[in-house]
């Protein structure tokens, strides 16, 4: 069964990478200020001083925010 808080979780992610993808199309930030949101977003959870059984949570969501900077989810790359 999938979890109403997944679901919600992932249509938050689309909707953020539409945005971010629409700002970066428009010309109102560069890639460069993309990925340095990103970045922030994925330092905010890096563990560090999260409680033990938090801890996972925070470093899968970390993981998942670089694996998005890394596939370029978020910036349009020229091919």
């Amino acid at each position: 069964m999938i979890e109403n808080s997944d679901i919600q979780g992932a249509a938050a992610l689309s909707i953020c990478e539409s945005i971010l993808l629409c700002l970066g199309d428009l010309g109102v930030m560069s890639d460069k200020d993309i990925i340095g949101i990103l970045e922030d977003a994925a330092n905010a959870h890096n563990g560090d001083g999260v409680a033990a059984e938090m801890y996972e949570h925070h470093r899968a969501v970390h993981d998942l925010i670089q694996a998005i900077i890394k596939g370029g989810n978020s910036v349009r790359h020229p091919k």
